[in-house]
């Protein structure tokens, strides 16, 4: 049974756009399932910038399902697309992959110890696996499937039958220069991932423009495989074509009503593929809203095959906490996979969803993502409480389930923060770390990690793989004996008010007061006094007591909270290095 559809006063982004698209749908094709589509080219990692081409329509797909529709949600794997560079950073590859540049992605071997059969299939996979914990449903299209078993040899004979047609709109613009884009330095925490390069819209000639004219189609060839190939002569009544090709010196003549080796350059392909699935909405990227870019030059070409141009928005950057500009070309970028090593799906999904296309957002891979995780618990309590606005529960119900269900979460929700403060601490031993999570609330202990999973498990991995050598903690051995014995008197005052108070709040909201509240004793203040009841002086005094405490437990000025370090440190171990 389809989810109903919340109230239609969660007007986000995603029922607006549901709304237009159902009508588009019903205009164009009535009582057909409505049609989304996506592009994603394998040519290297896909990483978090490619997945907003795919989750834009995904959330508008799911809320069309939800309202009992029937929609299909289209994955066009670019995988007959030329390989055009070698990307850094690849693990398993090297520099002989070069002699591969200008074959078909599936043609291309597979990174060295992959299980896949070609360099295609080795990226597709780890997407589609991502992409099946983020709960995406998709009908994928291998293009390689698609051309070489001959589905679109009608549409590849129009194409060359209205070749000067197709011509005429590109000579529109190869004319134009795009201007020229200002060069801006950037800080590396406001990196951005390029969301549609890889999706299609690579730099790619607009056809073979030889002695003989235009052809919107390029074989490859079928001596090397590369498409570094010149159409030299074309009959429309026989389909003889004659190619030649520049990197081999290979030529031959076949009939193209029986020929599959090759494809229609990318600016007519698209909007070809729009004509044939009946697409209805398609996102784009920044990068298409250019004179002669593709989505716009397609949305004149579309009409040659009989279609119309998809309606969707033009969707903003990606952005990486703490990570250069990359591209999926470059290598060494951040994937969708990376992201699920360390958050749970539905954070992530939430980060898709909560922003416009249009709007740029930040992915965090550094000390942000315990913010956006706090960030996210608060917004699930008021769900849960009811005080949430309508447009935050939506995105909030959009990123914990689908039309098919809700994802599997994690029980016992913990604090993201405090997670990764055990796991930092007790570096691996999952006993430890169950002592000190099922101390955190005496009253309901944890009894298990796994009521904790997966949410622990993403924060481990945090910790081991993002958090920098040098600020990870490493609690002392033995306690600072000369640091101690150089304590005043104030300070041996503040050290003893914490040791008395130990036992009687040995828990996390317990030891929070105790060490908040040490300062305030001291200055002649109740414990439990607010803020505002106190002088601007009680705050400095408490930073100080903090710093001391850090020394003392870690050997520096910072460190995890400290509710949590005295808990994970243990209370005998707290007692003998804080002197006593």
């Amino acid at each position: 049974m389809p989810i109903v559809a919340q109230s239609t006063e969660t007007t986000d982004w995603v029922s607006r756009f549901a709304d237009e698209v159902i009508e588009e749908s019903e205009r164009r094709a009535p009582g057909k399932p409505v049609v989304v589509a996506s592009g994603l080219s394998p040519s290297g990692p896909i990483h978090l910038g490619n997945l907003r081409e795919v989750m834009t329509p995904h959330l508008v797909a799911d809320e069309i399902r939800r309202r009992g529709r029937q929609v299909r949600h289209l994955i066009s794997w670019d995988d007959y697309d030329r390989y055009r560079k070698v990307p850094a950073g690849v693990p398993g590859v090297d520099e002989s992959w070069a002699e591969h540049i200008g074959k078909p992605l599936t043609s291309v071997p597979a990174p060295k110890g992959s299980a896949h059969p070609n360099w295609a299939e080795h990226f597709k996979a780890a997407m589609t696996a991502s992409l099946a914990e983020l709960g995406v449903e998709f009908d994928g299209i291998s293009q390689t499937e698609q051309y070489t078993s001959g589905v679109y040899r009608d549409q590849v004979l129009h194409a060359m039958r209205h070749r000067d047609d197709i011509d005429a709109v590109l000579a529109q613009y190869r004319t134009k220069k795009a201007p020229a884009k200002k060069q801006q330095q950037k800080p590396v925490d406001e990196a951005e991932l390029e969301a549609a390069e890889g999706s299609g819209a690579a730099a790619e000639d607009d056809g073979s423009s030889g002695s003989a004219g235009y052809f919107p189609y390029k074989p490859y060839c079928g001596n090397c495989e590369k498409d570094l190939t010149t159409v030299t002569s074309y009959d429309d009544d026989s389909t003889e074509l004659t190619y030649a090709c520049t990197a081999c010196g290979f030529s031959e003549t076949v009939r193209l009503n029986e020929f599959n080796r090759g494809k229609l350059v990318w600016k007519v392909d698209w909007p070809m593929r729009w004509a044939y699935e009946g697409v209805i909405f398609e996102p784009s990227g920044v990068d298409h809203s250019s004179p002669g870019s593709s989505f716009q030059v397609g949305g004149q070409i579309v009409g040659i095959f009989g279609g119309e141009q998809p309606i969707g928005p033009m969707y903003a950057f990606v952005g990486i906490s703490g990570m250069a500009k990359m591209s999926s070309s470059k290598g060494g970028v951040p994937t969708p996979a990376d992201a699920l090593k360390i958050m749970e799906p539905q954070l992530l999904r939430w980060l898709y969803a909560r922003r416009k296309p249009n709007q740029s957002f930040k992915i965090a891979f550094d000390q942000e993502i315990q913010r956006l995780y706090d960030e996210w618990d608060r917004l699930d309590a008021k769900v849960a409480d009811g005080s949430v606005l309508p447009a935050d529960a939506a995105a909030h119900s959009r990123a914990v389930r689908t039309a098919s269900g809700e994802l599997p979460r994690t029980p016992r929700p913990l604090p993201y923060r405090t997670l990764a403060s055990v796991a930092d601490i007790t570096a691996g031993h999952e006993d430890q770390a169950l002592r000190i999570l099922s101390e955190l609330d005496p009253s309901d202990p944890l009894g298990s990690l796994d009521e904790a999973r997966p949410r622990y498990d993403k924060a481990e991995a945090w910790i081991n793989t993002h958090v920098p050598a040098d600020q990870r903690t490493i609690v002392r051995a033995e306690p600072d004996a000369e640091l101690l014995k150089s304590l005043g008197e104030r300070d041996r005052q503040s050290l003893r008010l914490l040791l008395d108070g130990l036992a009687d709040n040995w828990s996390l909201d317990g030891l929070t007061h105790l060490v908040y509240g040490v300062p305030k004793v001291q200055a002649g203040f109740p414990a439990d006094a607010t803020p505002k009841e106190l002088p601007a002086e009680i705050k400095t005094a408490q930073r100080s007591f903090f710093a001391l405490l850090y020394h003392l437990l870690v050997g520096r000025d910072t460190g995890p909270r400290l509710p949590t370090l005295l808990l994970a440190v243990g209370q005998e171990r707290v007692r003998a290095l804080l002197g006593e």
